[in-house]
């Protein structure tokens, strides 16, 4: 059995995909919206304008929810429920536009293409499941004689809904596979450099939006790692090196991310943690280190600790304050925190 343990892997996986995914989807909904107000108001003369309200109040939604998903601890709630808000606008458009009969009905569909890339297979689920209960409620709940005089309507969007689940639920979980390969150690199960590098590119993104940011960084190594792999070889020099990333990742907060950047680095991001508080959980990850044994091998490591918060961050200027820490962390003697220069 893998040591470092699945589940807060894979919660890491399923974060960094999530918020990756919203990214992406946000950068592309505004246009599709517009699409859909287009045949909105193109339809106007035929079925009214009171889609308009039952619109805004979605585009609303959505905005309302993809700060607060930014700013949880739980991104993956926000998710959900901005998500749930399109099903529920169409729902609410049906009525307005013919019921039973609606041509909105096979809109439901739409949502449906994105559940697999932003869900775990229990979040499609209940998407589908809710998507379907919007769609009977609106047509067999408001009008029952229409759906049993003439079902097709109903029946032609209840097999879109099942197919697009259907159809992008390959091609998600192929993403899913190739993404889980690109992204993490194969060696301590970690998440890897490449994964780093793209959290931080997202983060300054947020930033340069003008969303305040409150991380701390570790920057770890471990004490004499070369010595360990000259004297008792590569196979123990791994074993250590899994060793340490359990150690590590079982001292961390659910929602703390880490990375091995490569040979005995790592980093570890720490969302809404001061330098205070970053520095009490580096001392805190290397006790645990030092406690650690790998047969009669015993292990230190040293931290450089680093701490932002504002609007006005640059994060390889922060990565840089790190490692100059760790380093002087090794030059004061090793199995030590040493603090960013404030």
């Amino acid at each position: 059995m893998d040591r470092q343990g699945d589940e807060p892997l894979m919660d890491q996986l399923r974060r960094e995909r999530l918020l990756d995914m919203e990214e992406r989807i946000g950068r592309v909904r505004r246009k599709a919206f517009a699409v859909l107000s287009l045949g909105v108001i193109a339809s106007g003369p035929w079925i009214g304008f009171e889609f308009v309200i039952p619109l805004a109040l979605l585009l609303a939604g959505f905005a309302f929810s993809a700060r607060r998903l930014q700013r949880s601890r739980h991104p993956e709630r926000w998710a959900a429920i901005s998500w749930a808000l399109a099903p529920a606008f169409i729902a609410a458009c049906t009525p307005l536009s013919g019921g039973a009969d609606s041509p909105a009905l096979i809109w439901f569909a739409i949502p449906v293409a994105t559940l697999g890339a932003r869900f775990e297979p229990r979040g499609v689920r209940l998407g589908i499941a809710w998507t379907l209960l919007l769609l009977v409620g609106v047509t067999v709940g408001f009008d029952t004689a229409t759906v049993l005089d003439r079902p097709q309507m109903l029946i032609f969007a209840f097999v879109a809904v099942i197919a697009m689940a259907i159809l992008t639920g390959a091609a998600v979980q192929s993403e899913r596979e190739h993404r889980r390969e690109a992204v993490i150690d194969p060696l301590t199960g970690l998440l890897n450099r490449a994964a780093f590098a793209q959290r931080l590119t997202e983060l300054q993104d947020q930033v340069d939006r003008g969303e305040d940011a409150t991380l701390g960084f570790l920057l770890g190594d471990i004490d004499h790692f070369k010595r360990i792999n000259d004297v008792h070889g590569h196979p123990v020099g791994d074993a250590v090196l899994t060793d340490v990333a359990y150690a590590m990742r079982s001292e961390l907060r659910e929602y703390d991310v880490i990375y091995r950047l490569g040979g005995e680095e790592f980093v570890v991001v720490l969302p809404g943690a001061d330098l205070e508080r970053t520095h009490e959980i580096a001392e805190r990850l290397r006790a645990a280190v030092a406690r650690t044994n790998t047969g009669d091998i015993s292990v230190t490591m040293s931290f450089g600790a680093a701490a932002v918060s504002g609007t006005e961050v640059r994060f390889p200027h922060v990565y840089a304050e790190a490692d100059a820490a760790l380093y002087t962390a090794k030059r004061a003697g090793r199995n030590r925190v040493a603090l960013a220069a404030a």
